[in-house]
């Protein structure tokens, strides 16, 4: 067999140019040939019948008069992707992101029963696993409704409605279709496993090692396969949703050379998000590659119209519509009542620290700097406690302002923001609907899972340290609020950061915040404020809400609990002090203030 790649990274052109983002014949044609004679002879049931002159009776159509292309190049690559003569499969991993009702579960349906009726081995055992019992229901009604239809199935294929099993007579053959929320998957040795709706999974504690336990059975199975099927997220992606996204995003681009599986991605070019093209629908075909067949234009119009208009029956929000409708990436949550710096907050992203490892980015944060200040939000053992080190550099720059409806140029300071937060183990358990998101900033070194209650404030204390010894620290801006043990880790004469000696400074919250929150906000939107990045600052921020108030505004989270939000709390107590234009104790230079 000639060597070959699943990589397509031409994919942006092609999938502007409606072409196949699979970038290869099927390896073994007579195998496509043959899982594609099948396949397109299944019938959609939800579609009206048609009259068929050679059977001489009413039918639903079947797949082959009903679908485009893609669906077809997907089908011939996944099974044509097995060797007839090793009995292995080549391609035995697929993750395909595509659109809300562009056949998923139905084509999930025909997948999955072209496979349980081309298996050749005895008591073999097929699943589909779905999130909920819900989406399990989706898969499974069609799929038992595609054999109903056609009097030959029915007499291969045995329907058990009650246990949701489609059982091959001859073979023994199962597919079953499991919920995860309903049932277990431990200990099963299914060689064929479609997984819908991933992007719900990322949002599951341990949904990783439950899909792993699932699909263990292809070890001694080689003949099986692994498909992925998912819409994007309504935020953003996270847990095992986020770690399988990422890999085949690399696949795809060729960063990572891995034939053994295939990235079939309907997402928008980078340069397309950039300019909000996704807001055209001339552009929409991009994600639903099944426009005009399952997908309706002028529905999505109007779903749309609603949904900006907030009369929507469902109660949908423009996010989850572009998720969920057109595949865009959720990088913050935009909702009408977010913080207006969220909007600017990834673009203030520093590009030189970004690229560098977190604590060597802390270490050029402190060498940037004339004068630092560190922000401090903690909460209890159930929440995340936020450091923000706010540093301000010694060059001026020149920045266009408006003053009193007239453009002015002035000279300002930029400020470099670098952040970390510390969550004890047991919030893991508490909060498990993101112990998947936490775990993963763990892995990019943005947060530290503790288990003991110490560990956090001696890390703190630590940073602290190494800025003061630098003869930079203005302050530590703190909220008041639960720091007792803090407070005392500070006065160690070793730190020497207390209220007397003015370098710990309490912090009022709520309203009284209203100048560093609208600071910070006009700070990234100018380009004076920039910050070491990361997903888990994206996520906070994405997490604020402003409230007003009879007289002011107020940051808040937007969902209580599971909405964390203390590291940019952290900056806001530290653009509380710089805003007034502290000068560092011993620093390399100082500022007069005007």
């Amino acid at each position: 067999m000639p060597r070959f790649s699943t990589a397509c990274p031409d994919w942006e052109r092609r999938i502007v140019a409606r072409e196949s983002l699979i970038p290869f014949s099927p390896l073994f044609p007579d195998e496509a040939t043959a899982a594609l004679e099948v396949f397109k002879s299944l019938q959609i049931t939800d579609l009206p019948q048609v009259y068929d002159r050679k059977m001489g009776r009413h039918r639903h159509p079947t797949f082959g008069e009903s679908c485009e292309p893609y669906v077809f190049d997907l089908v011939a690559a996944i099974f044509g992707a097995y060797d007839p003569d090793s009995a292995r499969r080549m391609i035995d991993e697929v993750f395909l992101l595509i659109s809300k009702k562009n056949i998923k579960s139905t084509l999930s349906a025909g997948i999955m029963l072209t496979a349980l009726i081309r298996n050749w081995r005895h008591h073999q055992e097929l699943m589909i696993i779905a999130p909920t019992q819900q989406v399990a229901g989706n898969s499974f009604v069609p799929a038992a409704a595609m054999v109903d239809a056609d009097p030959e199935l029915d007499a291969l294929l045995d329907v058990n409605k009650n246990t949701k099993e489609i059982t091959h007579r001859l073979t023994k053959a199962v597919l079953k279709i499991i919920s995860a929320d309903s049932a277990t998957v431990g200990g099963k040795k299914a060689a064929f496993v479609l997984v819908e709706e991933l992007w719900m999974f990322g949002k599951r504690a341990n949904a990783a090692s439950m899909l792993q336990e699932a699909t263990g059975g292809l070890i001694s199975r080689p003949e099986g396969f692994v498909i992925y099927i998912t819409t994007q997220s309504d935020e953003p992606p996270a847990g095992v949703f986020k770690e399988k996204l990422d890999y085949f995003r690399d696949v795809r681009d060729g960063k990572i050379d891995d034939p053994y599986s295939l990235p079939v991605l309907y997402e928008w070019p980078e340069e397309m998000v950039k300019s909000e093209a996704y807001m055209d629908p001339e552009n929409w075909y991009i994600t639903n590659p099944n426009m005009g067949r399952s997908v309706n234009l002028d529905w999505l119009k109007r779903k749309l119209a609603k949904v900006c208009a907030g009369d929507d029956e469902e109660k949908d929000t423009v996010q989850s519509f572009l998720a969920k409708h057109l595949n865009v990436e959720i990088g913050m949550n935009l909702r009408k009542n977010r913080w207006p710096g969220a909007g600017f907050w990834e673009a203030a992203t520093d590009a030189d620290l970004s690229a560098l490892p977190p604590y060597e980015a802390l270490e050029a944060v402190i060498e940037r700097s004339e004068v630092i200040v560190v922000g401090l939000d903690g909460g209890g053992l159930d929440d995340l406690f936020g450091l923000a080190v706010l540093g301000r550099e010694p060059a001026e720059t020149e920045v266009t302002v408006v003053v009193n409806g007239q453009k002015t140029t002035k000279l300002m300071k930029r400020w470099i923001a670098w952040h970390h937060a510390w969550c004890h183990r047991s919030v893991l358990r508490r909060r498990q609907k993101i112990a998947d998101r936490l775990l993963d900033f763990e892995k990019e070194g943005n947060l530290t899972v503790i288990d003991d209650a110490l560990e956090d404030i001696v890390a703190i204390v630590e940073i602290i340290r190494r800025v003061k010894d630098e003869g930079l620290l203005a302050a530590v801006a703190v909220d008041p609020a639960g720091l007792g043990e803090m407070v005392d880790a500070l006065a160690d004469p070793e730190v020497d950061v207390t209220t007397e000696n003015g370098l710990l400074v309490g912090i009022p919250q709520g309203y009284a915040m209203m100048n560093a929150i609208k600071t910070g906000e006009r700070r990234l939107s100018n380009g004076m404020l920039h910050h070491a990045g990361g997903t888990m600052m994206t996520w906070c921020v994405s997490n604020l809400k402003i409230e007003p108030t009879a007289t002011a505004i107020r940051a808040t989270k937007q969902t209580a609990g599971d909405a964390k939000i203390d590291p940019v709390m952290a900056l806001f107590d530290a653009i509380t002090v710089m805003t007034k234009n502290p000068v560092a104790l011993g620093g390399k230079s100082f500022w007069e203030a005007a």
